[in-house]
């Protein structure tokens, strides 16, 4: 640890500050001037223009009579659990590689993650938007090779889904308000991201190699590996990417709205808090309405990310 820097000194060396100045003000002009403005207008009743009228917390009142943005909760709500559970692809590709006896090979899967980190994120989201097309989309193609679609239409008999899953048509994933949430779960599989395997394999490199010649001598296998000493000790790495993926999911629309269009999809089954935000903003022109959700919407991510850092401990 650092020893601590004496005010004479720091007096003394005042220029050195000066280079933190330019990165201060771009902080200030593109982080928190947003920030405070939007808090700031959220109190009005405001269309993005120059007039603006104060209505104090009438757009804060007006959330708790909003159904459209209580209900996308729900689907948030379901996302993150889908995507706690598409984590688990993740931990066993950074397991995989890291037990890897070859470095060479080690190496090569990495690069073999990192490669499609090139491919901007919106090609990625329509060619998805194609996997999902009712005629000359792969999945249903997947669904037709595999018998898969067989099974589905006698599932949908039987439970009485509403003929979903009708045999002599295609399954029309993004038209049908039962299947919208399914595929956005469907979505990026088989869901191994590539910055959460990195970050899994440094926390397993830093495991001593003495560890696991222990572990020999005790006799514990392959999966005993992973329970008792693998996992624990990357606990640090999940809890961050718990956060960072939770934080992730709840401010995100752009696929819903590239996938699903403003209106999250027919029925709005697709409507998640981000993208009625955005559509309040934009499509409303309810900006001042809009700068409320935003605001709802923080103080949900901040405390979700309190509940997770309190309970998501690491013991040492």
């Amino acid at each position: 640890m650092s020893a601590p820097i004496s005010p004479k000194k720091a007096l003394a060396e005042w220029k050195l500050y000066l280079f933190l100045v330019p990165s201060l003000i771009l902080i200030l002009l593109f982080s928190y001037y947003p920030a405070i403005s939007a808090i700031y207008h959220s109190f009005f009743r405001w269309n993005g223009g120059e007039s603006k009228e104060f209505i104090g917390f009438q757009n804060y009142a007006q959330i708790f009579n909003d159904k459209i943005f209580l209900q996308s909760f729900l689907t948030i709500g379901i996302l993150i659990v889908a995507n706690l559970l598409k984590l688990i692809p993740s931990i066993i590709m950074a397991v995989f590689i890291h037990r890897l006896s070859s470095t060479k090979f080690q190496y090569w899967y990495r690069v073999l993650l990192v490669l499609p980190m090139v491919v901007p994120g919106l090609v990625t989201l329509f060619i998805w938007k194609f996997f999902f097309n009712p005629n000359l989309g792969a999945l249903n193609y997947f669904m037709e090779f595999s018998g898969l679609k067989t099974l589905l239409v006698h599932l949908d008999q039987f439970f009485g889904w509403g003929g979903i899953f009708l045999n002599d048509f295609p399954i029309s994933w993004l038209g049908e308000p039962q299947l919208i949430v399914p595929s956005l779960i469907i979505w990026g599989f088989p869901w191994i991201g590539a910055v959460g395997v990195l970050m899994f394999i440094a926390g397993l490199q830093s495991i001593g190699t003495e560890i696991y010649e222990a572990a020999d001598l005790d006799g514990i296998g392959p999966i005993g590996k992973f329970i008792y000493i693998e996992f624990p000790l990357i606990i640090t790495q999940i809890r961050v990417i718990v956060v960072l993926m939770m934080i992730g999911t709840l401010q995100s629309f752009g696929m819903q709205f590239l996938l699903l269009g403003e209106n999250g999809g027919p029925g709005g089954a697709g409507m998640v808090p981000g993208l009625w935000m955005f559509n309040r903003a934009f499509i409303a022109g309810e900006f001042g309405y809009a700068c409320a959700l935003g605001l709802c919407l923080f103080v949900v991510i901040l405390g979700l990310t309190f509940i997770n850092n309190k309970f998501l401990r690491v013991e040492k």
